[in-house]
């Protein structure tokens, strides 16, 4: 099966914003990392999207933008992707994230309801990423 991921580290963040109980954190150029099945080599991708938190609430400061992701957790109920974000993404319950930022001890927690990412156009390719 192949598969995708936001790289969380790297990733480059244009915008926080909150409208209500709505928090989205807009990725100017998000890192995709994807594996083909059957292939020990996999490829880097950029695109631009938005993950999406609603029913939310933030604790503490929204960081100063444009930064840098300097990796950090999604939470899916019971599960944490630790410096990822699966693409596709679309999940109900307890869910949020907690993003750390390059150069600021400053952090994003975010606890939401609902989290999905809203991907734009298409991925560009970066590079082919071999093992060893």
């Amino acid at each position: 099966m192949d598969s995708s991921s936001i790289e969380l580290p790297g990733s480059e963040i244009e915008d926080v914003t909150i409208d209500g109980g709505t928090v989205r954190v807009r990725f100017s150029r998000a890192r995709i990392v994807k594996t083909m099945t059957g292939s020990v080599e996999r490829t880097r991708w950029w695109q631009r999207g938005d993950l999406v938190m609603e029913h939310a609430t933030v604790d503490g400061e929204v960081p100063d933008t444009p930064a840098v992701c300097a990796g950090g957790d999604v939470y899916d109920n019971v599960y944490t992707y630790r410096d990822m974000v699966p693409v596709p993404l679309e999940t109900r319950g307890r869910t949020g994230c907690s993003l750390r930022f390059e150069g600021t001890d400053c952090r994003l927690d975010v606890s939401a309801g609902e989290t999905r990412l809203e991907m734009e156009d298409v991925p560009r390719y970066i590079e082919h990423i071999r093992p060893g």
